[in-house]
């Protein structure tokens, strides 16, 4: 006969012992909660085993960190660290993984929305959301819900805007991230582009230059998949580039070994508010820091209605090249893989 009393006391023993083995790998590692950091309270922390995230509520509604093995990503100004709209009024480029609404030349500016005050929720042990004031500026209020994997680096970052004025609004989503600088960028080009490079590089001034002059530090590359793809290997003489590109994806190799990838949708149907049409652009600011920037479509967004655009970010552990030079296709594979 079975000894039902010593089963199910060795039953209980395994379960605690398989739990302890599996440790940071397991489902159960996931934790969302509120700490202090960067001279902010009230951010939020998302950790996994491997990936930590903290999102800052305080100035902005940004991420201040995306790391992996305690290796973060972004670039973040310690300048900064502790500063508010309501102390510093001229906080026009917090840094950190900042997210904007667009057109960028048609917009009024809207300070509330881009380094004000923001309310911050943990939602689970997973995901949690931060919510700005309605602005009178721009008649609109966002919503940014960030949510990590439990066993991976995917973050998801969705940002809604609602229209809270009494008349349409048109916006577009516009992904403003700062990544550690003097890195590789990636940015898939359109083999039908309207443009004759396939890019258009602004300045000097208001110039937006369609037929831009060969540089040693940017090449144009073949991918896994054959499609060309844009790779500015450093500092370029112009720092903003804009792309029409359809692909949905962006890759940044930063100097700390790490591979940094966006995906987003792209969607041939809307048109995009940029004057260009532009879909994607980078701002390779020399070795400082280089802005990632998805843009969304031009939204029509009609009173008490609201427009959704979502980022997926993966940061994978990849040895960077001395000699500057990416692996394109292997580099898409892996893009290619992130799910």
């Amino acid at each position: 006969m079975c000894n039902f009393a010593k089963t199910n006391t060795l039953i209980r023993y395994q379960l605690l012992t398989i739990l302890l083995l599996i440790g940071p790998f397991g489902v159960a590692q996931s934790t969302a909660r509120f700490i202090n950091s960067h001279g902010y309270n009230g951010c939020v922390e998302l950790r996994n085993g491997t990936v930590r995230v903290v999102l800052e509520p305080n100035a902005g509604g940004r991420v201040l960190v995306y790391e992996r093995n305690g290796q973060n990503v972004l670039y973040v100004d310690s300048t900064q660290n502790g500063l508010t709209l309501q102390t510093t009024p001229k906080l026009t480029q917090p840094t950190g993984g900042r997210f904007d609404i667009g057109p960028e030349k048609i917009n009024p500016s809207h300070p509330v929305l881009w380094a004000g005050p923001w309310k911050a929720a943990i939602l689970n042990n997973h995901a949690a959301c931060l919510i700005s004031l309605p602005d009178t500026v721009t008649g609109v209020q966002l919503t940014r819900t960030f949510s990590l994997d439990a066993t991976s680096s995917r973050l998801s970052c969705t940002q809604t805007i609602r229209n809270v004025s009494k008349s349409t609004k048109r916006y577009n989503h516009w992904g403003r991230t700062f990544a550690l600088g003097g890195g590789i960028s990636l940015t898939p080009l359109n083999p039908s582009s309207r443009f004759p490079k396939g890019y258009i590089i602004y300045g000097p001034g208001d110039v937006m230059d369609f037929k831009p002059a060969p540089e040693p530090t940017i090449q144009v590359r073949t991918g896994a998949d054959g499609q060309p793809i844009l790779a500015i290997n450093g500092p370029p003489t112009r720092p903003k580039f804009v792309m029409d590109g359809q692909a949905g994806w962006l890759a940044y190799l930063a100097t700390n070994n790490l591979l940094f990838i966006k995906k987003y949708s792209v969607d041939a149907a809307k048109p995009y508010g940029e004057m260009t049409g532009a879909t994607t652009s980078i701002w390779y600011n020399g070795t400082r820091m280089t802005e990632i920037e998805p843009i969304g479509p031009w939204e029509t967004i009609r009173p008490g209605r609201s427009a959704s655009f979502t980022e997926t970010w993966w940061l994978l552990d990849y040895a960077f090249p001395l000699n500057r030079t990416a692996d394109v296709p292997a580099i898409q594979q892996l893009v290619d893989g992130c799910k």
